[in-house]
């Protein structure tokens, strides 16, 4: 599936999305500064979660509660080795039946789940993004 949007399409692209989700494990790939955490923010509130969202950037992952159980949020753009992940137990985050919003996958390329979606993110010269989703399986 590919998707060109303005940022004020971000509601039905973040619907899409969910729809379309093959797993709860959907994994951001993209430039910094592209959109990750915005589309991320934007499915966490589609997801029921009326708190605000903020990149766990420092902390490496942030839970929130939502409709259906909690939602994890990690960003490993800090990590310098996949070890460090494994230290606060991603394994057992990606074991549980809950929604898992991953920005810096690559950073853990290893360590990911078996099933999920690649969301790829790009910014356009005109300000849209595109995003190209694939399923892992």
């Amino acid at each position: 599936m590919q998707l060109t949007y303005q940022i004020s399409d971000l509601s039905s692209v973040a619907q899409k999305l969910l729809d379309k989700a093959n797993s709860k494990n959907l994994l951001f790939y993209g430039k910094m500064g592209v959109g990750k955490t915005t589309l991320i923010k934007e499915l966490v509130r589609q997801l029921g979660v009326a708190e605000t969202v903020s990149s766990p950037t420092f902390s490496l992952v942030n839970e929130y509660s939502g409709e259906n159980g909690p939602i994890y949020h990690f960003d490993f753009y800090r990590l310098n080795d996949p070890s460090e992940a494994l230290d606060f137990g991603v394994e057992e985050y990606f074991m549980q039946e809950s929604w898992n919003l991953v920005e810096w996958p690559e950073k853990i390329s290893g360590l990911l789940p078996d099933r999920g979606m690649r969301i790829e993110i790009k910014e356009n010269t005109n300000g849209s993004r595109t995003l190209n989703v694939t399923p892992v399986e």
